[in-house]
Parts: C-alpha cells; sequence; structure tokens
C-alpha cells in the first residue's frame, strides 16, 4: 500500500492556531503531510518567506515529533508543487460561507488543472472560526495581546517585529484566584 501525502498550501503569515489545528488534524488522515510555504503572493507580508517557514518548523515539534510532518516553502501553482512532491490530497481550513466559496472556485479550479489531485476542506474547530492571519496582524499591530491565537513562537516573533517584549503567558483563572486568595 502506498502511503498518502497531502499538501496544506498557505501563505501563513503569521501561522496560528487554526492553521495548527487544521495540520493536526490533516496529520490524523494522511500518512505524511507537507506544509507548503507560498513565496509570492499578491498580498503585503510581515514576515519574509523564510522567517514564515522558520516559525511553522519551530510549532510543529507539538504536533509530529516521528517527522511525517514537514514544511516546504514554494512558488508557481500550487498543483504543480504537490505533483513534484508526490502529494495526492490538497487540504484546506474552512471557517466560514465566505471562506467556502473561495475554495469551491480553488478547487474546481484545480481539479481542471490536475485531476489526479483531490481537494479536501476541513472544518474550523469551534475557537479558531473567526482567526484570519490578517485579524491577528492587526492586533498586534496595535498593540493588542493575541499569544492565546497563535503558537508562543508566532506570539514572541510578533512582538519582535513590532518593537515590543512579548507579554508573559496569561494565567490559568484558576491560578489567579488562587494567587489573589494569598
Amino acid at each position: 500500500m502506498t502511503s498518502i501525502i497531502a499538501l496544506y498550501p498557505g501563505t501563513f503569515d503569521p501561522f496560528h492556531n487554526g492553521h495548527l489545528d487544521i495540520a493536526r488534524r490533516a496529520l490524523a488522515l494522511f500518512d505524511q503531510l507537507v506544509i507548503g510555504v507560498y513565496d509570492l503572493p499578491d498580498k503585503h507580508l510581515l514576515f519574509t518567506h523564510e522567517e514564515r517557514i522558520a516559525l511553522i518548523e519551530q510549532c510543529l515539534h507539538t504536533i509530529s515529533p516521528d517527522g511525517r510532518v514537514r514544511v516546504m516553502g514554494y512558488s508557481g501553482l500550487t498543483v504543480n508543487f504537490a505533483r513534484s512532491i508526490g502529494a495526492r490530497v490538497l487540504v484546506r481550513g474552512l471557517r466560514n460561507s465566505v471562506d467556502f466559496d473561495f475554495e469551491l472556485q480553488m478547487a474546481q479550479t484545480n481539479h481542471w488543472l490536475a485531476e489526479d489531485i483531490e481537494y479536501v476542506c476541513l472544518f474550523a474547530n469551534a475557537p479558531n472560526h473567526f482567526l484570519s492571519a490578517t485579524l491577528i496582524r492587526q492586533i498586534s499591530a496595535l498593540g493588542g495581546d493575541v499569544s492565546g491565537l497563535v503558537p508562543p513562537v508566532v506570539a514572541q516573533a510578533l512582538a519582535q517585529k513590532h518593537g515590543r517584549v512579548p507579554l508573559p503567558p496569561p494565567i490559568p483563572p484558576r491560578k489567579l484566584r488562587k494567587r489573589l486568595e494569598e
């Protein structure tokens, strides 16, 4: 039996908890997962291509210590990259109906370009329905705390990009209550 390689493509600027959740769930469905970081999207980026790849690599140790997931940069058509790495599936996350309309168009276009590659969409879990990289960049740029929305290494990188010292991790409510009682 051949192993199934899935490609999870995106710009991931920055990689957030919603992305991490989709990657974790895709890894449970497929033998190998490649997170493909697109190099030159048609949008303003905060992190360089190399920075995005490095940040994602640091985030993934929590979900795949066995090496079944890897991060690779790419340019050009996503289906061409998928073929070059032997991926038979493209994985995407859906948060809402706007995402659905966009992903439906992308799936149909990619099917027209590459009938041999399937397109699988995973619905965002409840805590991640509202997350978007754009929203996270905006909150961070305006001095807001994004530590609950992104992995710790990404929160630190965002704080550094905006010239701030990262905030300490939030205190869980039980511990805070205990501290206040002391």
